[in-house]
């Protein structure tokens, strides 16, 4: 059988002396304080137990295990024990209110909840379900040893036959920024082509076998911690270091302690990294590179300098598993450039009649396998839901929803989410150029741009800006004028408001639709500085 679980086995056979997982220390925990680290043979041997348990409490082919496990280690060992038998993981977040997870429940239909205990949000949830759904709760960080009696499945038998590389290991939810989440139903074939192909980018990111040890402060809820990160340990025989969130006050000392070797980085990591008061331990790390995504150009200039590392930019999502990576020259390091199309993972620029556009043209990032086999390797689909699987798949490509347009020599550039666009009398601004320039603006430290309602210009741009300095008219017109310096008139913000914090994810997404609510009405927010007749003194002067 070609299953997660079967690779894992392959390099605890190889290497079971090898450590496989490293919790870095950190005193107010309350699960391994002083840190710990487990080899291939500990977990292995753990998952076997484990296994059996699942095994003789009725679970197997076909059922599916809800996990609310944060970031403990117990979360891989119950994952990897389930997909032995051809069981999936359903992981749950643990910053997820009751309705939320209510939602998933309702959706998902796990036959297990595997949980910590006191989680109330959880108790509530379960208590509004049709139908009980057996609950086990574990200390998470024990690797399984105190899990003794496994509530029996109920509600129905294994399915006959053996798994396959195209059953279910895992159902992941989207971070639902805009709307109720979609479950993506994610097969043993994609996780491991999905680590696979993260493990095999080459250049600046090349990996090295049985040596690599890769700090990972990703949540393993979600498909870059569980699926990029984890299994490029599995397939090279490295070990994962795994905190229980990021934290960039004790980044470089977890990095230094635990050896790293490789970082994972998403862009606010790199922008919090950055912002810290400089510390010994960033320059006497043991990294050789960093890859991740959402590090715009200058960041990355700024982190190589700082910290002596490349800092390797890509692209990816859920539902396409591989991502590519900026790894071939020429590399275009002044853009966001995400990489290439290549065999196996191929990329065009389509517009909206599914047509390809001319180099230099902005149009949506397409994906698939290729043209005889489009889908391979990819999400299997969107749970319930095939009207949205086939809308997403029109023209036998993978619609990304991402905005992007590629240089004469096939290097592509990402532009932003094409819903984050804003189209203001005829021209697309992109959110993310503008949030750029202005994250560059003395005393600002985070920002987001939206689009809101214009009466006359259709749409018009919305900054939202964290800062240092209390919010004033002077600071507004500061940021302003910083824009003006540097932008088109057009892009420059017509409306500022100041916010203590952004709305985020639990991935360290900006909820953008929490900020300006359905109406889009800059004028409905309190506080904010309406700087349109300065924009319009612009426009005549430019």
């Amino acid at each position: 059988m070609y299953a997660v679980s079967n690779i894992f086995s392959s390099s605890a056979d190889a290497q079971p002396f090898t450590p496989f997982l490293c919790i870095p220390p950190r005193e107010q925990r309350d699960y391994l304080p002083s840190g710990a680290e487990f080899s291939y043979g500990q977990v292995s041997a753990s998952i076997a137990r484990l296994q059996a348990r699942y095994a003789a409490a009725g679970f197997g082919h076909g059922h599916r295990v809800g996990l609310l496990l944060e970031n403990r280690p117990d979360f891989i060992v119950h994952w990897l024990a389930l997909n032995a038998i051809g069981s999936s993981i359903m992981p749950i977040n643990p910053a997820y209110r009751a309705d939320e997870i209510a939602y998933m429940l309702s959706h998902g239909e796990p036959d297990l909840i595997v949980s910590l205990p006191a989680r109330p949000e959880l108790d509530l949830a379960l208590r509004s379900q049709d139908r009980r759904i057996p609950l086990m709760t574990v200390a998470g960080d024990d690797l399984a040893e105190s899990v003794t009696s496994i509530p029996r499945a109920e509600r129905a038998p294994p399915l006959s036959g053996l798994p396959s590389p195209l059953t279910e290991a895992a159902l992941l939810y989207t971070s639902g920024t805009t709307a109720r989440p979609k479950g993506c139903i994610l097969s043993n074939e994609y996780v491991v082509t999905t680590g696979r192909w993260y493990a095999s980018r080459g250049g600046e990111a090349s990996y090295r076998f049985g040596t690599e040890r890769l700090y990972s402060p990703l949540p393993l809820f979600h498909m870059a911690g569980l699926t990029l990160t984890t299994m490029a340990m599995m397939l090279t025989g490295g070990c994962l270091i795994v905190p229980e969130r990021f934290n960039s006050r004790h980044a470089w000392t977890d990095m230094v302690g635990c050896r790293a070797s490789v970082l994972h980085y998403l862009g606010v990591i790199v922008a919090s990294l950055l912002g810290q008061p400089e510390t010994p331990e960033e320059r006497q790390h043991g990294l050789h590179f960093s890859m991740g995504v959402g590090a715009n150009p200058d960041l990355r200039a700024r982190a190589t300098a700082r910290f002596g590392i490349p800092f390797v930019e890509g692209w990816g999502m859920t539902e396409t598993g591989r991502s590519c990576f900026n790894t071939v020259e020429p590399r275009h390091l002044e853009s966001n450039t995400i990489g290439r199309s290549e065999p196996g993972f191929e990329l065009k620029i389509l517009d909206g009649a599914n047509r390809e556009v001319p180099a230099g043209t902005v149009g949506e990032l397409c994906a698939r396998f290729s043209p005889d086999n489009p889908r391979k390797g990819f999400f299997s689909g969107y749970l319930k839901n095939p009207e949205a699987t086939e809308e997403a798949w029109r023209g036998g490509w993978f619609h990304t929803g991402d905005s992007a347009w590629q240089h004469e020599d096939g290097a592509i550039v990402f532009v932003d989410r094409l819903k984050h666009l804003i189209r203001r009398a005829g021209e697309n601004i992109s959110a993310a150029e503008v949030e750029g320039v202005i994250n560059l603006a003395p005393g600002v430290r985070q920002s987001a741009v939206v689009s809101g309602h214009d009466p006359v210009r259709q749409e018009e741009v919305v900054a939202f800006v964290t800062a240092e300095a209390p919010a004033t008219l002077e600071m507004a017109q500061n940021v302003f004028f910083f824009c003006a310096e540097r932008l088109a008139y057009y892009k420059v913000p017509a409306w500022i408001a100041f916010v203590e914090a952004l709305p985020m994810t639990s991935t360290n997404k900006i909820q953008k639709h929490a900020l300006l609510g359905p109406d889009k009405d800059p004028a409905s927010w309190p506080d904010i500085f309406d700087l349109r007749s300065q924009k319009s003194k612009l426009a005549k002067q430019g």
